[in-house]
């Protein structure tokens, strides 16, 4: 009774420029997801201009993934200490300026630099952004609406940069695919000034370097191993060495929070049964859902012959798809509660990537996959709006940021698992088909062949994420009007 009286005495308008800056927020988190997507389809054009090798070409993702998922834990209690607005400009102009070298780079390490740079601040600005959210909007509902746009953004913003990409690369060149960011991230910062409430923890902020510390390496560290996994085998030397040495890390990262009186991870956000749900259905959807895009991207133009532009624009349904099911999603979620909107939408996704083993060399894109990607969208839309509301349920303003972090750590990880373990299986059944039907090389049928059997794995991981989360979370409508936060407690 009595927190309830000091909440209502405290209790102001809430801030009226709060639609503008989930306007803001929103152009920042898109560009962020964009980023991790739109060189894809550059990349032979950067390749050939640059003159990278085959070997190499993959330190331009590379770069990138290691400095985003290897700091995105600092860069979440970095939000949460220095200030969230405050730190969401500098990931901004950082942004920024990192595209902008990358967008006139003249050589391979000049570019390899760049990218590193932009995973950097986008470490900072990514959880930023989630937790202004968070704190921005106290009531259930609103805070729903806003989380449907960053779950619309969330789901769908890998495939808008596969079509931006496209674009790009075929009417300008590959050089804007990074320059595009430059005059984004400097309108999204004048606004940000103008319309974003700065917010931050209170009381104890000391930074746990200990745990920073152990933390980035043991994440950097698990993300290299995955990506040369992708490359030499998972039962590589590099690959073991460095998942070895992720567990000795990330091991001593957990004792060191355990004991630390001023963690960068309380281990309470981790152990709580509606959070720990979300964090580890995040986790599978990244590694059952984000390949999808890269194998499709392989069949529109290894098997049916595609441009890349005509690629890029057949995933805009998918995109369109999201947007649509996560508006439906932030309307869904005061009324029901988040645990069986979101997991219908994963027997939606489970049910799309089923029907993409279908596919075959002759496969139409209208009658075969346009059905599959369009039921997947729909599933994505009612997983991502319920899932990031979880994340950030009950955290308190303390830790928002590093609540964020951990969300975008546990997609950005699954990801790199996803595209490395699923590219195996697919590389391997490839193989075996051509070693069977005693092909001379990997034709059409072929290439289907290793694609289907990844999809057979995702649409099994993605049916593995639903059952964590109906399992796990528990949270009812009830829970979430309780605990509307009355403006100016944020």
């Amino acid at each position: 009774m009595e927190s309830s009286a000091k909440k209502s005495e405290t209790r102001i308008e809430q801030d009226p420029l709060r639609w503008k800056a989930l306007v803001v927020i929103a152009i920042a988190q898109l560009m962020v997801v964009l980023d991790a997507s739109i060189v894809n389809i550059a990349l032979p054009s950067i390749q050939e201009d640059l003159g990278i090798s085959d070997v190499n070409r993959q330190w331009v993702v590379t770069a990138y993934t290691l400095a985003f998922g290897g700091l995105l834990l600092l860069g979440g209690r970095i939000a949460d200490f220095a200030g969230r607005k405050k730190m969401f400009l500098v990931g901004l102009i950082g942004f920024a300026a990192a595209s902008a070298l990358g967008g006139t780079s003249v050589n391979a390490e000049m570019l390899y630099a760049a990218r590193a740079l932009q995973g950097v601040f986008a470490a900072i600005l990514a959880p930023a952004a989630l937790s202004l959210i968070s704190v921005t909007f106290t009531d259930s509902k609103e805070r729903a609406k806003a989380f449907g746009v960053y779950g619309a953004l969330s789901g769908g913003g890998a495939a808008i940069g596969l079509v931006l990409g496209g674009i790009l690369t075929e009417y300008a060149s590959w050089h804007w695919t990074l320059l595009v960011n430059v005059p984004i991230a400097l309108v999204a910062y004048f606004l940000a000034v103008k319309f974003v409430t700065e917010s931050k923890a209170s009381g104890n902020t000391k930074y746990d370097v200990p745990g920073a510390i152990t933390a980035t390496l043991g994440l950097v560290s698990l993300v290299y191993g995955i990506t040369k996994a992708d490359s030499v085998g998972w039962s590589g030397t590099s690959t073991l060495t460095f998942l070895a040495l992720a567990v000795i890390f990330l091991t001593a990262f957990l004792i060191i929070e355990r004991k630390s009186s001023h963690p960068l991870l309380p281990i309470s956000i981790l152990l709580d049964r509606n959070r720990g749900g979300a964090f580890l259905a995040s986790f599978f959807v990244g590694i059952g859902l984000f390949a999808m895009f890269l194998f499709l991207s392989y069949f529109f133009q290894a098997v049916l012959g595609y441009a890349p532009l005509k690629s890029g624009l057949l995933f805009l349904p998918f995109s369109l798809g999201v947007i649509i099911s996560a508006g439906i999603a932030s309307q869904l979620l005061p009324k029901f509660g988040p645990r069986y909107i979101t997991f219908s939408g994963f027997l939606l996704m489970t049910t799309g990537m089923l029907l993409l083993l279908r596919l075959t060399p002759g496969s139409q894109y209208v009658a075969d996959i346009l059905p599959s990607i369009s039921i997947m969208s729909l599933g994505a839309g009612l997983v991502f709006v319920p899932l990031s509301a979880t994340a950030l349920f009950e955290v308190g303003n303390h830790d928002a940021g590093i609540a964020s972090a951990v969300l975008n750590t546990s997609q950005q990880i699954g990801g790199s698992i996803g595209v490395a373990f699923l590219n195996t299986i697919a590389a391997s059944a490839t193989t075996a088909y051509i070693v069977k039907n005693n092909l001379p090389g990997p034709t059409p049928d072929a290439l289907v062949n290793g694609f289907t059997t990844s999809f057979a794995w995702s649409a099994s991981i993605l049916i593995i994420a639903g059952l964590i989360w109906v399992t796990l979370v528990r949270m009812s409508k009830k829970e979430i009007s309780a605990n509307d936060v009355p403006a100016g407690i944020a």
